[in-house]
């Protein structure tokens, strides 16, 4: 099933509150719902209770429980506070009456403003090629990855013992969405493994606990099937966390999003 038809069908909650949704196992993390699509599916269903001329400036999403694949679910959206320039909305997945996934996302509009300071970080990483890119693996790689290309240009696969906590790279849809949207953005962003899970020997669990995006504006139109360059490095890890930052540019070298997140691992 194409993301642009599961985005579809959440944007459809605010015409139907009661909306029933069940993601299939080709997007599957696990036996649990990748996370960045989950995390997608909230925005898509709340950007409807948003006049568009508010955009999304950052997004907090907690995975409270595990949200699972080839169950059904609901999803409940809440306006804490529609204010002059800013709205407030809490987004919930719930499935057998359990909150499994909650976002918190921040909408603001464009205002006129005498401060400016442009963007500094730029990235250096070499366009990406091939034989770089994850292939598909059965009992290996996560089946969501079958929807999408990652491109390893510094780093390895999870459980290869390296000395590295670093992911530079590149991401991309397979199958390139009809319009790129901010839905779209956030459910590729998540896309690569902690990057401390290369860091282990054997196989371990790991999942994220918490992630906050923080979206830079104004940015230009992205292509559905763009490359979209990821940095990410290990900011510290002990007791079990690890603490995590990204940043993620367009293919113009234009910063876009700025991704943090609290991984726990089960070694």
């Amino acid at each position: 099933m194409h993301i642009d038809e599961l985005l579809a069908l959440a944007k459809t909650q605010k015409s139907n509150p009661n909306l029933v949704l069940i993601i299939p196992s080709g997007w599957s993390q696990g036996l649990t719902v990748y996370g960045g699509l989950s995390a997608g599916l909230l925005y898509a269903a709340a950007r409807e209770y948003v006049d568009l001329t508010r955009v999304m400036r950052s997004n907090s999403t907690n995975f409270v429980g595990p949200l699972m694949t080839e169950k059904t679910f609901t999803i409940t959206v809440e306006i804490l506070r529609e204010g002059k320039n800013v709205s407030q909305v809490m987004v919930r997945a719930i499935q057998e009456n359990k909150t499994c996934v909650v976002s918190q996302i921040c909408f603001g509009n464009s205002r006129v403003s005498t401060i400016s300071v442009p963007n500094q970080d730029t990235h250096n990483i070499p366009s990406p090629l091939r034989e770089g890119i994850i292939a598909d693996a059965e009992k290996v790689t996560p089946a969501f990855l079958e929807h999408l290309d990652l491109s390893i240009q510094e780093g390895g696969m999870s459980f290869t013992a390296q000395k590295t906590s670093n992911y530079h790279g590149w991401l991309r849809f397979k199958k390139a969405p009809t319009i790129f949207t901010d839905a779209h953005l956030i459910s590729i962003i998540d896309a690569w493994p902690p990057t401390l899970l290369q860091m282990l020997n054997a196989p371990a669990p790991g999942s994220s606990v918490s992630w906050n995006l923080e979206f830079i504006h104004p940015q230009r139109p992205i292509s559905g099937n763009e490359w979209l360059a990821y940095q990410a490095h290990t900011r510290q890890a002990a007791d079990g966390y690890g603490h995590t930052e990204a940043n993620i540019w367009d293919k113009e070298g234009e910063l876009i999003a700025i991704s943090r997140q609290t991984v726990a691992i089960f070694d």
